[in-house]
């Protein structure tokens, strides 16, 4: 996904008013900002980045703006372990590395083959919807 200002924005907006929804300042204002952090981030350091643009910005607003975006396939939630959930603003079919050093998530170029998780579970009665794949070990910076 491009991260233009203008492309985001108007991505967004096309979203949001086919599922019927307006398109605020505020949900402009976090998606611009889960965008220039550039990387996984939580729901409170995307608050942050937003804080001086949205004074008297509440964490459960953030949250559910968030949980919007991702209905909206907008970005992606991580779920990676112990810690915040991460929201990803990359949101084609990847993997993640997770340091289990310093907690840090990463994204790794390799498109998971998940037909065969999908199968499973759809013989397990389950109606499979996403399959994640995360990586666990030490990043570069910590194994050294």
């Amino acid at each position: 996904m491009s991260s233009d200002p203008d492309t985001l924005d108007r991505m967004l907006a096309e979203r949001l008013r086919a599922r019927g929804r307006r398109v605020t300042s505020q949900r402009v204002v976090l998606q611009r900002a889960l965008h220039e952090l550039g990387r996984h981030a939580s729901a409170e350091e995307v608050r942050r980045a937003a804080e001086d643009r949205l004074p008297g910005l509440s964490l459960p607003t953030v949250y559910a703006t968030l949980e919007l975006f991702e209905e909206l396939g907008l970005v992606r939630r991580v779920a990676a372990g112990a810690g915040p959930v991460l929201y990803d603003p990359r949101t084609d079919g990847h993997a993640h590395f997770r340091c289990r050093a310093c907690g840090a998530v990463t994204d790794l170029d390799a498109r998971p083959d998940a037909t065969a998780a999908r199968r499973a579970a759809r013989r397990a009665g389950h109606d499979p919807e996403a399959v994640e794949v995360l990586v666990g070990g030490l990043c570069a910076a910590c194994r050294v």
